[in-house]
């Protein structure tokens, strides 16, 4: 179930979703697993002998909150705003290598995780571009223009992007993590 909050006045709508949960069959999902595993983490080790993880979870209660985050974030400066503006990019990422892990030093992540991959979840906003055509631009909610507009920072690419943006990264990552709660 999905909600929409509207802050003026506090309340909470709920909307009904009419669809079928979106799913996939168990040897599909098994699969895109292995050719991953079998094609790119393969090359990872073999080319950068980094024995990388390849699965990582986030529990339900981190996502609901970072979506929340976003979704009161952004209410608070455009009340506009609706859920089908708003969307999450999952950028591909890794961790430093040891030796440069001073830069993690105000994070709970131990060096058990150096140079492996994660995910940094950013919110997206769908924002017209010159051409008129409606695109997913990376965004953070706590930035405006001071005029209830949001600053896409793609737009600021050449810019230096500085300060704090809303965002997740840390989830466990398998390995380290132990891969018996696995299924595929």
């Amino acid at each position: 179930m999905k909600t929409n909050t509207n802050l003026d006045n506090l309340e909470v709508e709920a909307l009904e979703l009419s669809s079928e949960p979106n799913t996939m069959t168990c040897d599909f999902i098994q699969t895109l697993v292995d050719n991953y595993r079998k094609n790119h983490l393969l090359a990872v080790k073999d080319q950068l002998g980094i024995d990388d993880a390849h699965s990582i979870h986030f529990d339900l209660a981190t996502l609901k909150k970072f979506i929340s985050d976003i979704e009161t974030e952004t209410l608070k400066n455009n009340p506009n705003v609706t859920d089908q503006d708003l969307g999450i990019r999952f950028y591909y990422a890794a961790y430093p290598t040891v030796n440069n892990w001073s830069i993690m030093a105000n994070t709970p992540i131990g060096t058990e995780y150096a140079e492996k991959h994660t995910l940094v979840l950013v919110p997206t906003l769908k924002m017209e571009d010159e051409e008129g055509a409606m695109l997913s631009y990376d965004f953070n909610p706590l930035s405006t223009t001071g005029e209830g507009e949001f600053l896409a920072m793609a737009s600021a690419r050449t810019a230096n992007l500085a300060g704090n943006v809303i965002c997740q990264n840390h989830g466990n990552l398998i390995p380290p993590d132990s891969t018996k709660t696995e299924s595929f």
